[in-house]
């Protein structure tokens, strides 16, 4: 299969940087799907699930909200943050996601409203991921 050359950068680090078959990564949209020679494009990533396939093997991580831009056969995603399933804690998990649920009862600001789901969401990705190792 074709490759193209895949950077997924977060705040923090280098998450991955090499070539790639395919990603497929949670935008605004819905699910998008890049391979090899893909049109250039910029897209707004939501916080969830990404999957990328290097030598025919998917690799999983949760990343936070970011962009990815596809062009010349080059695909950045830049990301607060990234997380290999083996690296979440999901004790720590649980309990951000209860956290951010109870806030979400309460009334809050429209900030707080939105940080609150956002917290949510990136304890559910994290959850997720990590009952999905075995898969």
């Amino acid at each position: 299969m074709k490759k193209f050359q895949l950077e997924i950068l977060a705040s923090d680090k280098t998450f991955y940087k090499g070539d790639s078959e395919e990603i497929i990564l949670p935008s605004i949209n819905g699910l998008v799907g890049i391979l090899a020679d893909h049109w250039p494009m910029v897209v707004a990533v939501n916080i969830g699930e990404i999957r990328f396939k290097v030598d025919g093997e998917w690799h999983k991580a949760v990343v936070s909200s970011g962009m990815a831009e596809v062009m010349d056969n080059k695909v950045i995603l830049l990301v607060d943050t990234a997380e290999r399933p083996e690296d979440i804690d999901i004790r720590r998990a649980e309990e951000a996601k209860q956290r951010a649920e109870e806030r979400l009862s309460l009334k809050l600001s429209k900030m707080e409203y939105h940080q609150s789901k956002a917290a949510l969401a990136r304890a559910m990705s994290r959850l997720s991921v990590t009952n999905k190792r075995g898969q």
